[in-house]
């Protein structure tokens, strides 16, 4: 029987849609909300928080599906125009295998350290240290490297750069779109070029992440909890809204102003979350 209210699912759903895209980290607030609030409902059962958490993600993966849908029909025409053809000879043909190239590192570092991205380093007061830690990484990248390189310009070292940074996403706190951007920065790319190759890598990670769940929720393990159902719909459908609007709005923002605002909120939530451990220690 599952404890997960509807409202706080909603709640989760809401905060993940906007986390998720905007680089201040979604896994380290769905950790931190329950755990700040005092839902013990929610943060006792660890698998179903997992479950609960890759569900989430499956609803903001719907939301850049949605946003970059032409984007993902062009990559998968030209990754089938490279392979009949036999050619990879230019940037349209090239795109599929960045992206593919991308998401190796973080899907071989999830499946051999699972238990401890999902045990040891998801503390809270290790969650406030990297809320820090990396946002002070998005400023220096952001204020220091940042480059006017186009997206068209990508190498292939870069995106195995950007697919390795990727893997510390795995801890709560660090934010799959803040190192991911970060370190598309660090190679001199400009901040919408950046953003979104950090957006459209997210499909096959995020993807494959949902994929390995579900096999381990219905078909080796039990399903879902009963009255599960309702809150997980909520869930990833508040979290598909929410995310896509979150898409939408940081795409326009990078056109023209720094990512200052978010290594702030970061800075700010991560020293709230050191306070409060320290004062329930």
């Amino acid at each position: 029987m599952s404890n997960l209210a509807d409202w706080q699912a909603l709640i989760l759903g809401i905060v993940q849609g906007i986390t998720e895209p905007i680089p201040i980290s979604s896994s380290g607030h769905l950790a931190i909300i329950p755990w700040l609030f005092g839902w013990p409902s929610v943060g006792d059962d660890n698998g179903f928080n997992k479950t609960f958490d890759v569900a989430l993600h499956m609803g903001t993966l719907a939301a850049v599906v949605i946003y970059f849908w032409r984007d993902l029909v062009n990559i998968t025409k030209s990754a089938l125009r490279g392979l009949t053809e036999r050619r990879v000879d230019d940037f349209e043909r090239k795109l599929p295998w960045y992206i593919v190239l991308s998401a190796i590192p973080a899907a071989l570092a999830g499946g051999l350290f699972s238990s401890t991205f999902e045990g040891p380093l998801s503390e809270p007061w290790l969650i406030g240290v990297q809320l820090i830690g990396f946002g002070v990484v998005l400023f220096a990248a952001d204020r220091f490297l940042a480059g006017s390189k186009l997206m068209e310009r990508m190498m292939v070292n870069d995106a195995a750069f950007i697919g390795v940074a990727q893997t510390l996403a795995l801890m709560p706190g660090v934010s799959r779109s803040g190192i991911t951007i970060s370190a598309g920065l660090a190679r001199g790319f400009n901040r919408e070029s950046a953003t979104r190759f950090a957006f459209l890598m997210s499909v096959p990670i995020i993807f494959g992440a949902g994929l390995f769940k579900g096999y381990e929720t219905f078909v080796t393990g039990d399903g879902l909890p009963d009255g599960a159902t309702s809150a997980f719909v909520l869930g990833i459908v508040s979290s598909a809204i929410t995310g896509y609007f979150a898409i939408a709005f940081l795409l326009r923002y990078v056109r023209t102003h720094s990512f200052l605002p978010f290594v702030v909120y970061r800075c700010a939530l991560g020293v709230l979350v050191l306070a409060v451990a320290a004062f329930r220690a």
